[in-house]
């Protein structure tokens, strides 16, 4: 069995935000010994429902759970939120898990960023703002009173008085070769959505040498049917190609550009049903490509039962990776 950690993804689109606290304690309760939630403004589309403030939520999740580690996957700190608040944010969030806190970031989505009516910049131009974030939050993160003059932002006898023992692991999402390489550059790992070998050689080769978390996205249910007509309904989106991801600005255009998109384009990114073999075949996928943490979005209302299905069919096929990670 591949050397792998298996984690939880949490899907700020899909859930009230009790329910997700609630969600997380259960998932660490399962064995699960970390998990990333996402930090959007909006859903992907209207089926997904909700999209709560992230940071509230992971304020309920630290006192919920005693040892899950918990990181953003991820947070865009360059259009939306000034990275000097995202600075304070996870600087906070980390003093209230000590040890086991994370930032992970990325180039964003037009979904979520255009909404202050900024522009939206080209990938080139968000990779360099993203470039200054990180930055920027690390000489917050230092301590002390700071400024800074970039070419995209400002910050101006700022001081963060409330900070961890220990510093804030940043963790960089990655779908392509440049975006990877900034994160083996700068980055204490890195994050990507799908088991891409080239992009993990990317981030190698820059000289990344933290954690590869890689996200897999199913839907289980005993009725394999069911499952992927949940997968098909919920999250079309997993069938859109390229960069219309990040191009789209609201879930009415991911609505229309999802009516394309076919249940069998969804089975090919989504692993649905009850077989746990094609769970842990998917898993391997990521494990060959050179992913060495795999956490899994569960699609859909039922959580409890992909944990409980977790807890009995994949963790244990784990255990020796889950327990270096303990």
């Amino acid at each position: 069995m591949a050397d792998v950690q298996i984690g939880y993804a949490i899907s700020s689109e899909e859930h009230l935000p009790n329910d997700i606290v609630r969600h997380a304690r259960m998932a660490e309760e399962a064995g699960f010994t970390y998990a990333l939630i996402s930090d959007h403004y909006h859903p992907w589309v209207d089926a997904q429902g909700h999209s709560p403030f992230v940071w509230s939520v992971i304020g309920g999740i630290a006192t919920a759970t005693e040892n899950l580690r918990l990181g953003t996957g991820v947070t865009c700190p360059t259009v939306r939120i000034h990275p000097a608040v995202i600075a304070q944010a996870a600087a906070t969030s980390a003093a209230m898990m000590p040890g086991r806190f994370f930032l992970g970031v990325g180039t964003g989505e037009a979904l979520n960023e255009h909404i202050t009516g900024d522009r939206w910049p080209e990938t080139d131009v968000r990779q360099e703002m993203l470039e200054e974030a990180i930055e920027i939050m690390r000489l917050l993160w230092q301590g002390g009173n700071q400024s800074y003059h970039g070419a995209f932002y400002t910050v101006e006898n700022a001081r963060l008085y409330t900070l961890p023992e220990e510093p804030v692991d940043v963790m960089i999402a990655a779908s392509g070769p440049s975006a990877a390489e900034l994160a083996g550059h700068l980055g204490d790992g890195f994050i990507s959505t799908s088991p891409d070998k080239k992009v993990v050689q990317a981030f190698e080769g820059a000289g990344g040498k933290g954690p590869r978390y890689g996200q897999m996205t199913v839907c289980w249910n005993q009725d394999e049917a069911a499952a992927l007509r949940t997968a098909h309904e919920i999250w079309p989106n997993a069938g859109l190609p390229g960069e219309l991801g990040q191009e789209l600005p609201t879930p009415a255009h991911f609505q229309q550009a999802v009516q394309l998109v076919t249940p069998e384009k969804v089975a090919e990114s989504v692993v649905v049903g009850p077989d746990a073999s094609k769970y842990l075949a998917k898993i391997d996928e990521y494990a060959q490509a050179g992913f060495d943490h795999v956490y899994i979005h569960q699609v859909g209302p039922d959580q409890e039962g992909f944990i409980r299905f977790a807890e009995r069919e994949i963790l244990p096929q784990y255990a020796a990776a889950r327990s270096r990670a303990a």
